[in-house]
């Protein structure tokens, strides 16, 4: 699976302005909530912070991966957020995070949701990646960079 399949343009966000844990989800929420019909602001940030609270979802390397369940909605969705100066996320490695993709799936896909964690996941691995993530200009980069990193483990996969 591509992480191209799930998100879009419209939910990346190019400048957080959240510096705290709190703020950004509840950016990343407000963001998400705005543009997808059923998908309440309040509820999915209750979520995730009740996720939060099981272990950061702070993954190291300047990484989070916050994710949640909920109910109304269809499909899955990716949101994308990136912060240039970095949140303070309790990562497992206690650095800042700059790179953050919200994962929302609906109550009943587990394994889509899993899906979709790991293939996030295998192209996080890649430093130069994640650099090329920072240092984006527009949502319109951040988006082919992705979708080329996608392509490439795509290939490494099949090859």
């Amino acid at each position: 699976m591509k992480v191209t399949d799930v998100l879009t343009k419209e939910f990346i966000i190019p400048e957080l302005k959240g510096r705290e844990k709190r703020e950004v989800l509840e950016e990343m929420s407000e963001e998400l909530a705005g543009k997808v019909e059923g998908l309440n602001k309040e509820r999915l940030l209750e979520l995730l912070l009740e996720r939060e609270k099981l272990g950061s979802t702070g993954i190291g390397h300047g990484v989070a991966i916050p994710h949640t369940k909920i109910k109304g909605i269809d499909g899955i969705i990716v949101a994308f957020g990136r912060s240039k100066k970095g949140v303070d996320f309790q990562s497992m490695d206690n650095r800042p995070v700059h790179i953050f993709f919200l994962i929302v799936a609906p109550e009943d896909s587990t394994v889509l949701h899993l899906k979709v964690l790991a293939s996030i996941s295998r192209l996080l691995k890649d430093g130069a990646f994640r650099k090329k993530l920072i240092k984006a200009s527009t949502k319109e980069d951040i988006y082919r960079i992705i979708e080329e990193e996608d392509n490439k483990v795509l290939k490494s996969a099949i090859a």
